[in-house]
């Protein structure tokens, strides 16, 4: 199954995020911050407000950041994503 998303919707699988600090502190669970760095696996068409069409700044690949509480979580065949609106994303990481 895959997921193909709608109008300006992009679909991202977050990376996981490392266990210690780069100074070596060993991070607990409770403490850990939502990782907010992700792959585009998929993108939508795009979407037309007020009669214009939103073009998609992203693409399938692109690494990305979000912001921190963006978008919904689903989960499909053992694997969780993130669909996010194309505003919602942040930057590419290049």
């Amino acid at each position: 199954m895959t997921l193909k998303p709608l109008f300006d919707r992009v679909v991202l699988q977050m990376t996981e995020m490392e266990e210690t600090t780069k100074s070596g502190i060993i991070l607990s669970g409770a403490s850990k911050e939502k990782p907010q760095v992700a792959k585009v696996v998929a993108v939508g068409p795009g979407a037309v407000v007020e009669g214009k069409t939103v073009a998609m700044t992203v693409k399938v690949g692109d690494k990305v950041i979000t912001a921190q509480y963006a978008g919904s979580t689903v989960k499909l065949d053992g694997e969780e994503y993130l669909i996010v609106k194309q505003d919602e994303i942040l930057a590419i990481v290049e």
